[in-house]
């Protein structure tokens, strides 16, 4: 059941980052996970809306990830909103500690997605948007999309 992108099938997206934030670099990162969560993801009950991450002691965690409770997984059930442990190499980690502590950068989960059977983190290095940058984004948004439109008409 391989895809064609090299095994990798996304369980969620943060597309709520994208309009926040301006990307300036994307890393992978591992999640120490339990059973029954691993089972709610493949379902797609995740939500990584509101969700950061945060450097503490030399470890990566995720912070505000919701993963609903597994319908059929009675006591195993962990909290949903868990701080999670993220898995990079450490020198990795100090880098984006170096990063993360000038002003206005911050680390933000871009998506969750199964890679081979783990499920990975697409993390991004990012810089607040002003009130005029989203305004800018949304225009070009809908003129793309007006564009597209009319030349779904015209053929």
């Amino acid at each position: 059941m391989a895809d064609k992108n090299g095994g990798i099938k996304i369980a969620a997206q943060n597309k709520k980052a994208y309009h926040d934030y301006f990307v300036d670099e994307k890393f992978e990162a591992g999640i120490e996970l339990f059973g029954t969560e691993v089972k709610s993801i493949r379902q797609g009950s995740v939500n990584l809306k509101d969700c950061y991450c945060d450097i503490k002691d030399g470890e990566l965690w995720v912070v505000g990830m919701h993963i609903s409770p597994y319908e059929h997984g009675n006591i195993f059930n962990r909290d949903p909103l868990r701080k999670r442990r993220l898995l990079m190499h450490k020198r990795e980690i100090m880098r984006l500690a170096g990063h993360v502590a000038q002003k206005g950068m911050s680390l933000i989960p871009l998506s969750l997605y199964f890679k081979n059977s783990r499920v990975k983190v697409e993390l991004g290095l990012c810089r607040g948007k002003k009130l005029y940058d989203k305004r800018d984004t949304i225009a070009k948004h809908d003129a793309d999309r007006e564009i597209e439109r009319r030349m779904k008409d015209r053929g």
